[in-house]
């Protein structure tokens, strides 16, 4: 893994790049905030709270820590367990194992035919 520095607004890089080539944001080209999407996350995790980071040679430069698991066969187990609810339960049952396998899923509130727009 990469030290990236210190964050970045999305906002004023774009104020920056339009600076950049020598005109004036929000008065020769007009900032618009859209909103989130379904399912655009607002950042991005890249390890669990139980992994970490191991230093190397190089200062910025880390070596992830995964947490070891018997993963084949969680994922076997966890698509047996999906696979199931798909068969016996419908939309609600499939949601409830997703959810246990995957403590962090938020299902799409919504229309679904608005999802991928």
């Amino acid at each position: 893994m990469l030290d990236m520095g210190q964050p970045v607004k999305i906002l004023e890089l774009a104020k920056e790049l339009i600076r950049f080539q020598g005109l004036e944001p929000d008065r020769d080209i007009p900032i618009v905030f859209t909103g989130t999407r379904p399912g655009e996350k607002l950042y991005e995790e890249l390890l669990t709270a139980e992994e970490g980071t191991d230093a190397t040679s190089h200062q910025r430069v880390f070596v992830a820590r995964i947490k070891t698991t018997s993963a084949q066969g969680q994922v076997e187990l966890a698509l047996k367990h999906l696979h199931q609810a798909t068969i016996d339960g419908g939309r609600k049952m499939i949601i409830s194992t997703l959810q246990t396998l995957i403590p962090t899923y938020r299902p799409f509130e919504g229309d679904p035919s608005k999802q991928l727009e």
